[in-house]
Parts: C-alpha cells; structure tokens; sequence
C-alpha cells in the first residue's frame, strides 16, 4: 500500500515469523546461540521464555535455518491445547507414523523410537518444538517429559524445545513438575529491547525492505515508538506500519512524531512514563485531555538527550525542517551498524 511512496520493495513490518528480518539485539543472541545448541547437539529439553511479542517464534524459525542446524529436521507444533489422545494422534501424524500409532500411544513411542534411530544412524537429529508451552496440560506435561526419554546409550533421539510465556517459567517451578525440571539442560529469556535496540530494530526492517531509515521516521518518531511500545517488537511493527499509512496519507515523508503519537492514540495505548507515574497523579484524566505527544515531553527530552542511541539514520528536524520534530533539534543522530 505505502511501498512506493516510502521507496519499499515489500512491506517491512508485517507480522509473520520471517527469519530475513531478524534483528538480535543482546539477550536476541544469546538465546539463538543457545537455541542453535540445543538442536545441534541433541539437548534434552531447551526452554524459551519471552513475553508475547518478544519474536519466540521467529528465533526458533532463525536457529531452525542456521547453518548450524542444517542436518536438524524438526517437528513444530504451535498448538498444544490439546488432551493426550488429540496429541498421540498428532504426534503421529506430524512424525507420519502408522494410524495404529495414532491409537495407541504404546505403538505411538515404538514406532517414534525405531524412527529416530533410523535417522540418527543416517546423521540426522529429530527435533520437537512446541510453541505456546504455557498451554501445555499437567498431561501433556507428563508426556513430554516421556518423550525426553528417549534415547540411546550415548545420546538423546529427540531433542524438545518448549517456548512460552513467562507463566511456563511458573509453572516448571511446580513440585509435582520437578522430573521434567530436572530434564531441562538448557534455558533462555527473552526482554524487551532497550531504546537502542528498538532504533535498531526499526532500521534493520526498514533497510531489509529496500528503504533508507533516515525517508522514513525522525529521531522523535522513533523514541515515541519506543515508549509506547515498550520494547516490545510485535508492537513497534503495529505502531510502524500504522503510522507508514497515516504518514502516506498526510504526505509526511518522514514520518515525525505527531503521526505516531496518534496512531498510538487510536490503539489506546500508554506510555512506560504513565505507566510508572505515582498513583496519586490523574493520568488517565490527563491523557482523556492531552495528546500522547503531550505528554512528560520535558522528561523524555531530558532522558533521550542523554541516551547513547544507536540508528541508521534517522533524521531530525537540522536536516529535514519541518518534517522534523519540534523537540530537541540538536539531538545525535541515530546510527545503526547492521547485522
């Protein structure tokens, strides 16, 4: 829709789990490194943990297509609010096992067994994955942690990847859980980004689409994305791609902060600095009255000016005038080294 007008060859902030727009800040890294480990060298169980939006599923996607893991085939099952006889059934049908094996989960961990060892003597390893583990049954549970269990002398045939939430976390803790606790070998978090790394995030998308970071946001556009994103990456594309549209609509090119500030507006959303605001104070009758970009200007003026932001290029008001924001002209630009 807005592709031409900001000089895109594709949109770059769609929501699907595409690997080509990986950014990795920090704890991103770690957790790919750890990831790739855990396929590759054929791990018991490696557990993910991220806040929804945080790109769980993209790193597994990323880790899955490494070079690393090239001889690592993998079964991925983002469903798993299911009871046992729904999940013999699918594991079944995911590892393409006879229909008796859909039936019976005894002739389910046969078949899974002989076949594992098969691919192993042949140098393949089996992976499982399972996203949305916090949905995982105390059941399901219990079968999972079977399914660690197999293995030869020498090594585990069916390395488990569990990503979830941070109720997952929880929910391991539980005593009753403590022999699957025990199976865990290794264990990852995901954070939010930091201001940095939104900058980053934001020009790395923006450059993977064919655009150049500084045409389309100004520096102020990108620290009020931040703030109301909170770090959180499937927010910051939603923010993004909004305000592309809105910004197409009004000609803004870039887009400055006034456009994001209504597009946060419109999705209700609120900023880290209302959020942290003492109890005493009438925020939500001052957002009912004031514009998000309204809004702690001073506080955050005061804040980013003091950031060491990284970015590629994204422009302020010395450079673009009156696309820029009216906040803070002389503040650095944001620089970004691609990965």
């Amino acid at each position: 829709m807005y592709e031409s007008f900001y000089g895109f060859s594709e949109l770059p902030f769609e929501l699907t789990a595409n690997p080509k727009y990986l950014f990795l800040g920090g704890r991103q890294r770690e957790a790919l490194s750890i990831l790739q480990y855990g396929l590759f060298a054929a791990k018991s169980i490696t557990v993910l943990i991220g806040e929804a939006g945080t790109g769980k599923t993209t790193l597994i996607r990323a880790a899955l297509e490494s070079e690393r893991c090239s001889h690592v085939r993998c079964v991925y099952m983002n469903n798993p609010a299911l009871d046992r006889d729904e999940f013999v059934r699918l594991l079944a049908l995911k590892f393409n096992l006879s229909p008796e094996a859909g039936e019976s989960k005894a002739v389910l961990l046969e078949q899974l067994e002989r076949l594992l060892r098969e691919r192993r003597d042949h140098g393949e390893t089996t992976a499982l994955v399972i996203d949305e583990a916090q949905s995982l049954s105390v059941g399901l549970l219990e079968e999972i942690r079977l399914l660690a269990n197999i293995e030869t002398p020498s090594a585990k045939l069916l390395p488990l990847v569990l990503a979830g939430q941070p109720e997952l976390a929880d929910r391991l803790e539980d005593h009753g859980l403590r022999q699957l606790r025990q199976r865990v070998t290794l264990r990852c978090e995901l954070e939010p980004f930091d201001v940095k790394e939104t900058a980053g995030y934001i020009a790395r998308r923006i450059s993977t689409a064919g655009g150049v970071p500084s045409r389309v946001f100004t520096q102020e556009a990108v620290l009020l994305i931040h703030e109301y994103a909170r770090g959180i990456p499937r927010i910051i594309s939603v923010i993004c791609d909004n305000a592309l549209v809105s910004g197409m609509a009004l000609e803004r090119c870039p887009v400055d902060r006034a456009v994001v500030a209504e597009v946060c507006r419109d999705f209700h959303l609120t900023s880290m600095h209302q959020q942290s605001a003492p109890p005493s104070l009438p925020v939500m009758a001052r957002a009912s009255t004031e514009s998000p970009q309204e809004i702690s200007v001073e506080e955050r003026s005061e804040t980013a000016e003091n950031e060491d932001l990284p970015a590629e290029g994204f422009s302020n008001r010395a450079r673009f005038g009156a696309f820029g924001s009216p906040f803070r002209a002389a503040r650095r630009m944001i620089t970004h080294e691609p990965n």
